[in-house]
């Protein structure tokens, strides 16, 4: 990591905020061992308790990236737990990805729900945040997935989410390089600002929902079952070939062809954000790389020229813009996602809230 995050900070050792981050969850937070199987076998006790009666322990989300389809074989084969699959589809999968999904789920024998967003309302919501000027292009996705699965789990009355998300591999990503995919008012006010297809069928997820009733309310509960295990990136890869026949993309989220070329080319070329920097210093913090390696791989191009230069093509050609309007869009002035409405100010209350009932309860006990 470097100061291309602006907010980074560095000790008078040199070390970056992040490491510091990792090391105190590294030693306070961390799972290991016997506490870890612990947890485990409660878990699964649990979720088998609240899915008695019903078809499914759990639900999980499966992109046909690493995480997820790890994922999909542990909370199956080794914890034994009923899971229904969703996979959501923005149009934008690369042939790769499908073949991925349907080794795993025909391997795995697990029910899959492939759930189809409108091309029309997810091209010009892509196209309003590309015109933005912001840098999280991929919030459209992000947001339509985390919205369709708590949306699917509430259908099929399960509680328990399981989430691919591990500090493993993901420990390191700064909030100045993007803004999360869940605040729904910053979605809708860029659409309002620079869309024009009214979004009727788009799953959104609106704060309270997210934050009081699912939670709270209907007691949702997400869970990250990878923390708690000793989960090694390349391993972990070399198994999935071995025995699920699946395929390297070649990079962190490649498995969608948008996302491949928002992280490889627009946020380096308009931002200077090179998002392997992050992926790569949390597997060094992780003990799954070195320093040395990963300064080697970063000496590598993002982009062989003339992968780019086909890939540029289909990202305009299919978002129904000229390769003319593409360049003069990354000519503009850059934006934050501050410019627009956002929930900032909200969740800040909402924790403080939080905070005191908690305290409240604390003291009644």
């Amino acid at each position: 990591m470097d100061t291309s995050d602006p907010n980074i900070i560095f000790d008078t050792q040199g070390v970056c905020n992040y490491v510091r981050k990792y090391e105190n969850w590294e030693q306070n937070q961390k799972v290991t061992g016997k506490n870890a199987e612990l947890f485990l076998e409660s878990m699964v006790e649990r979720l088998r308790k609240a899915g008695r009666g019903k078809d499914y322990d759990c639900i999980m989300g499966l992109s046909g990236g690493v995480d997820s389809s790890y994922m999909s074989y542990f909370v199956t084969k080794v914890l034994g737990l009923r899971s229904l699959v969703v996979h959501v589809d923005t149009g934008w999968n690369s042939e790769l990805a499908v073949m991925n999904i349907q080794n795993i789920v025909q391997k795995l024998n697990l029910d899959l729900h492939t759930l189809v967003i409108d091309w029309q309302e997810m091209r010009d919501l892509q196209l309003a945040y590309l015109r933005s000027g912001i840098a999280n292009l991929d919030v459209p996705q992000d947001h339509c997935f985390i919205a369709s699965l708590h949306n699917e789990a509430k259908k099929y009355g399960i509680r328990h989410i399981m989430n691919g998300g591990n500090m493993a591999t993901e420990s390191i990503l700064p909030t100045s390089w993007g803004y999360s995919a869940s605040d729904s008012w910053n979605l809708r006010d860029i659409h309002k600002k620079f869309g024009s297809v009214n979004l009727s069928t788009y799953p959104i997820l609106n704060f309270w929902d997210l934050n009081l009733r699912l939670p709270y309310i209907d007691r949702m509960e997400v869970i990250r079952p990878l923390e708690y295990i000793d989960y090694n990136k390349s391993q972990v890869k070399e198994f999935l070939i071995k025995e699920l026949g699946w395929r390297d993309y070649g990079g962190k989220h490649y498995e969608s062809v948008f996302t491949k070329f928002f992280q490889s080319y627009y946020l380096p070329t308009r931002f200077g954000y090179d998002k392997r920097k992050a992926h790569l210093s949390s597997l060094i913090v992780s003990g799954q790389l070195t320093r040395e390696e990963a300064i080697v791989e970063l000496s590598k191009p993002l982009y062989d020229p003339s992968e780019l230069e086909n890939d540029r093509l289909y990202f305009t050609k299919k978002l129904g813009i000229s390769l003319s309007e593409f360049d003069s869009i990354m000519n503009q002035p850059i934006c934050n996602f501050s410019n627009f409405k956002n929930q900032v100010e909200l969740g800040k209350k909402f924790l403080r809230v939080l905070r005191l009932l908690s305290y409240i309860k604390y003291k009644l006990v």
